[in-house]
């Protein structure tokens, strides 16, 4: 839930996923190319498989600055040691007025539409001082006694959406199951009514689709969402309940309230970030599994055995293999800094590329390997520092759930689908599957 989708590229990618990453560069070079030219981004064939340019950018220019789809040009930090740095440098501000770049180009980075919805203010747009309050009044509402007692909730809709298909013998796991599984879950976390959960299905379906949908359909799905949050809040301040939206209206410290804009803004960051980071850990953790048949039937045993640990373990080496949120949210340098040996020039954007640093060989022993079992992982996929993901505790449940009882109820699911054939969305923060057609042995409804 730490971050939100930002630029992507101007056409679909076509994908394929290589099983086995390697550090020599692809053949592509870049249009910022250097004597020694660095790999082309953000390409279809990028977003397939982004790994083998990150080792290459690892390798020869960890703080490389390039054009973005968009136009903006920033600086891409690929190793872990300076990422984790990064991360929790606070000249290294989060708020979108410290780019040195015209008010146009301003709007490139972030969500579209959120600065003329008023959505500004939210954790991921802010820094301390507000930032310290803002989070300290959230953590009153989101906390992870919530997130245990919402656990029932969770299974419960994890076994109606597979209910939907498990007679069939067949899925697309994205669009029957890792898209809806994290919208109802949110929309009930938050309190939003199930006669208006569809709407919300719908306006995060278009948000998803980045670059694919209609011109302007994000902003306007943004618009939409702001005017029915500024609704809903009005209501729960009239009959608030046991809901997030309630907890959020009556959070106080020292006498301090969240604003309307401040909770409208946190309600719809906390559902439109941490509904695709789930939607793509669910998706991609899925297929890794299944692209590792020897790791996916030890964790089928285990889970099978009644354990745990191999499950908690497990995700964590999904977020670090092939995780949800490809780079951390943009920041902005506030001042001229150094990173990895780099001069970094005020003003200018930073984003802190997750993907290439959980693969740094400096940090992970065997990084191109997926060992559910691995223990020393500390990984960056949920950020680290003060902004560290305020919602990983109920990824990480949605994703545990979700994995485990597909695996329980679907034993021999499989792919359904050559992987070269399968669709990536190439999204600059995220970073997922836009299908995942699968097959298994049809079995009855649990309901």
């Amino acid at each position: 839930m730490s971050t939100a989708p930002g630029t992507c590229p101007a056409s679909e990618p076509p994908s394929g996923h290589a099983s086995e990453p390697t550090s020599e560069a692809p053949p592509g070079l870049g249009s910022d190319s250097s004597p020694e030219s660095a790999p082309e981004l953000f390409t279809w064939e990028f977003a397939s498989d982004p790994y083998p340019a990150y080792a290459w950018l690892r390798e020869r220019a960890p703080v490389h600055r390039t054009t973005l789809p968009s136009g903006v040009e920033a600086w891409l930090v690929t190793r872990y040691a300076d990422a984790r740095q990064a991360l929790a440098d606070q000249r290294l501000s989060k708020n979108p007025a410290h780019h040195d770049e015209s008010p146009h180009a301003k709007g490139k980075t972030g969500i579209p539409g959120e600065r003329k919805a008023e959505l500004m203010t939210h954790l991921l747009n802010i820094d301390p001082p507000d930032h310290t309050r803002l989070r300290r009044l959230v953590s009153k509402a989101f906390t992870p006694r919530r997130v245990a007692e919402f656990a029932p909730r969770v299974q419960e809709l994890t076994d109606r959406l597979i209910d939907s298909f498990v007679e069939k013998g067949s899925a697309d796991l994205i669009h029957e199951f890792a898209f809806p599984l994290p919208i109802y879950a949110i929309c009930d976390l938050l309190g939003v009514p199930e006669e208006d959960q569809d709407d919300f299905r719908d306006w995060a379906g278009m948000m998803i689709r980045h670059g694919g949908g209609p011109r302007g359909g994000v902003a306007r799905s943004v618009k939409k969402m702001r005017g029915y949050l500024a609704e809903l809040i009005h209501r729960k301040r009239e009959e608030p309940g046991d809901d997030l939206i309630s907890g959020l209206i009556k959070a106080s410290d020292h006498g301090e309230h969240l604003t309307e804009n401040e909770a409208a803004a946190m309600a719809f960051i906390l559902l439109f970030a941490g509904f695709e980071t789930t939607v793509n850990l669910i998706g991609n953790g899925m297929y890794q599994l299944l692209r590792h048949p020897g790791q996916r039937e030890r964790l089928q045993d285990s889970i099978a055995a009644g354990e745990t640990g191999l499950l908690e373990t497990g995700i964590e080496e999904l977020l670090r293999y092939d995780g949800p949120v490809e780079m951390a949210t943009w920041r902005y340098a506030t001042e001229s800094l150094v990173i990895g040996g780099q001069e970094v020039p005020a003003g200018d954007p930073v984003l802190v590329v997750l993907a290439a640093a959980d693969r740094d060989p400096e940090r992970f022993d065997g990084p191109d390997t997926l060992d559910l079992a691995r223990r020393d992982n500390q990984h960056l996929g949920y950020g680290h520092g003060i902004h560290y993901c305020l919602g990983a505790p109920l990824a990480r449940l949605e994703g545990q759930t979700a994995l485990a009882t597909l695996l329980t109820r679907l034993p021999d699911l499989r792919l359904a689908a050559d992987p070269a054939e399968l669709r990536w969305r190439g999204g600059l923060i995220m970073r997922g599957l836009r299908t995942l057609p699968v097959e298994f042995t049809p079995s009855v409804r649990l309901f």
